[in-house]
């Protein structure tokens, strides 16, 4: 079988697994979040922590409860790997400077999981279990939770309120994310990942001497760093290592723990509106951009281009022989069109065309799927600016899901779509104004332009992938790239949750023969395209001198 007959066959077969699973998860999750009842261990839960699940907030609220919750979250994972040397199951390790346990807690937090540290050389069991894998769950809870705090803003009318932020926060990890990591990891252990709590180990015969490893519970930590798109690994290595990615199988089956949640979120919003046709209309627009982008992945990789590509069948540099050009392609599109950076090759040796595809899928705003809750809202984000811009052409006020979009809701979709390039691009320009930073660029030119724009691109939008390359281990890069995770991560979520108290206050608008029919294939090609051309715009000139640059040069 041909590598690209395999890689089609590969894709099909993902395809088939998340249309099985987008029913049955999208209408359990419009369940959970709809639901009045509380179960007995999340009644225990908000006796602990003196939370009140049926009080209804206002947005404001809303977003000191994620604030809040996520402040504290920083500070307790930020003490705990300061304090690591002196906790029993550190395998050793020292204490965790601090600027690099500054950036790995906000790191961890935002969803993020930017990693500037070797994980089996840093970090010991407590503060991966503890403390890394734990914020996974409950990082990617916080996202699903403003999502639906937005689409119940379109759901309801003349109210403020949007739900309480405790409850969906307990509920979205007790009810969505823990069942299924249970599940997950036992799948990937089956497969070959390790699930212990072994110490450091001396393994082979190496030349010069024993190799150590040590082990760890990484199959549970695997299966949530994927499905709560989070992307931090066990090991510096990540997806590419055999101890958290075996072979082929397990290899698809996170990718589809990746890509499973962002889009059967899509129907949990049709639920919870009143409307699966819209939520066809997002899937369709998420589905259209994801199977371009890993459509023109797939063949940029396997473009042969000289005799060492045609003896290899392609660009096999930096990808896993167990892989192949296949599924690391389909992986890495994967990744970084969702929140996850998680890898499983080196992106820094794709081709010059390959490594800016994966650049932007980041610089989209990781909306197709995008993260769990985040390429939700920020999907719908864009359809509002989409709307807006067919509101303009035609001369009528916008509406979307019977609601006005008016000055107000604009200046929140506008300053949401600002933030995000704002970091990349300044952050990019001041390491390149600065001395300092750029001595930690391996490449110089083209390359290693993309290696800075790449790392704060990932780390603004909350992806954590690295183009690798990149000493990013510096007061400067830790500190700059920790400050961009936390306000590419918060605030653009209170312009989401102020959108969303403004849609709730509204009373619907009835629908006419004017209306635009946001359900119809036309509104999908439409988003589509605001989509390309806002990114295209804003980003460009900065893709120019890197990753396009380097393509045309090839």
């Amino acid at each position: 079988m041909s590598p690209v007959l395999a890689g089609a066959l590969q894709l099909l077969a993902l395809i088939v697994a998340l249309g099985l699973s987008y029913r049955p998860l999208g209408d359990h999750m419009a369940r959970v979040y709809s639901s009045e009842k509380h179960l007995r261990v999340e009644k225990w839960i908000y006796k602990g922590i003196g939370a009140n699940p049926s009080a209804e907030m206002r947005w404001p609220a809303y977003l000191r409860g994620v604030l809040a919750f996520s402040a504290v979250s920083v500070l307790f994972l930020y003490l705990l790997q300061r304090v690591q040397g002196s906790l029993p199951g550190s395998l050793g390790f020292v204490s965790i400077d601090p600027d690099q346990a500054f950036n790995t807690a906000a790191s961890f937090v935002a969803n993020t999981n930017w990693q500037s540290y070797y994980g089996e050389q840093a970090m010991g069991h407590v503060v991966q279990t503890g403390g890394l894998a734990v914020q996974n769950f409950v990082s990617a809870a916080v996202g699903m939770a403003v999502a639906v705090a937005l689409v119940r803003g379109f759901a309801r009318s003349r109210t403020g309120e949007l739900g309480n932020f405790w409850s969906d926060l307990v509920r979205g990890t007790v009810r969505i994310l823990l069942p299924i990591s249970v599940v997950g990891a036992l799948v990937l252990v089956a497969c070959g990942a390790i699930q212990n709590f072994a110490g450091i180990h001396e393994v082979g015969q190496f030349t010069g001497g024993t190799q150590q490893w040590n082990g760890g519970a990484v199959a549970s930590q695997e299966v949530i760093k994927e499905l709560g798109t989070n992307g931090g690994g066990y090991f510096n290595a990540n997806s590419s290592h055999p101890f958290e990615n075996p072979n082929g199988l397990s290899n698809l089956f996170e990718i589809y723990l990746i890509l499973v949640i962002p889009f059967a979120l899509t129907r949990t919003f049709g639920r919870m509106v009143g409307s699966l046709k819209q939520g066809y209309a997002i899937l369709g627009t998420m589905a259209a951009i994801w199977l371009g982008f890993t459509a023109l992945m797939m063949w940029t990789e396997f473009a042969h281009n000289g005799p060492a590509f045609d003896l290899a069948g392609g660009a096999m540099e930096g990808k896993e022989t167990r892989f192949g050009i296949a599924g690391s392609s389909i992986f890495a599109v994967a990744t970084t069109l969702t929140s996850t950076g998680a890898v499983n090759s080196f992106h820094s040796s794709y081709t010059g065309f390959g490594g800016g595809i994966t650049m932007l899928g980041m610089q989209l705003g990781e909306i197709a799927p995008g993260g769990v809750g985040s390429g939700l809202y920020g999907m719908l984000i864009m359809a509002i600016i989409a709307v807006f811009i067919a509101g303009l052409m035609v001369g009528r006020t916008p509406e979307y899901l019977g609601k006005k979009i008016g000055t107000r809701e604009i200046k929140f979709a506008a300053c949401y779509i600002l933030i995000t390039p704002a970091l990349v691009l300044c952050f990019t320009a001041a390491s390149f104004v600065l001395d300092t930073p750029s001595h930690s660029m391996t490449n110089s030119g083209a390359h290693g332009f993309s290696e800075i724009l790449y790392a704060y691109t990932s780390g603004a939008n909350n992806n954590g992938s690295a183009f690798a390359g990149l000493n990013a281990d510096t007061q400067w890069f830790n500190s700059t790239i920790g400050i961009a995770m936390l306000l590419g991560r918060f605030l653009p979520m209170v312009f989401v949750l102020a959108l969303a108290g403004s849609l709730a206050e509204q009373k619907p608008v009835p629908e006419t023969a004017g209306t635009l029919r946001t359900e119809k294939p036309l509104f999908t090609g439409l988003l589509v395209g605001t989509i390309l051309i806002i990114t295209g715009l804003t980003y460009f000139p900065a893709l120019a001198l890197g990753p396009l640059a380097e393509g045309l040069a090839a």
